[in-house]
């Protein structure tokens, strides 16, 4: 395959990687206490390690895909450890889990 066609399809050296992320919060939060966690988080956590997330969830459980906040580039080991000390730091948050690195466009399978 040639570069180009590579680099479209965001394969081989051009692959980008990512990772998972699932919280839960230790009791319910009313909805300006969840907005204001939120906020801290994309900010401190995310934003701050030149990252972008995309989630949601039901009122206590929260995950979504993290991944590098740039057109070329991967997140890395060290921005899933800043992330996994991030919320397991926190105190409304009752569990975290923070998967491994894979492949942002295709998943596990590429």
């Amino acid at each position: 395959m040639r570069k180009r066609l590579r680099k479209k399809k965001h394969l081989h050296e051009f692959r980008q990687l990512g990772f998972c992320v699932s919280f839960t919060f230790l009791e319910p939060l009313s909805a300006r206490d969840r907005n204001t966690f939120l906020d801290e988080f994309l900010r401190d956590a995310i934003e701050a390690n030149g990252l972008q997330f995309g989630g949601g969830g039901p009122d206590n459980t929260w995950q979504g895909f993290v991944a590098l906040d740039e057109r070329n580039g991967s997140a890395t080991e060290e921005h899933r450890q800043a992330v996994a000390k991030w919320l397991e730091k926190h105190p409304q948050v009752a569990s975290c889990e923070v998967g491994p690195l894979v492949d942002a466009w295709y998943g596990h399978g590429e």
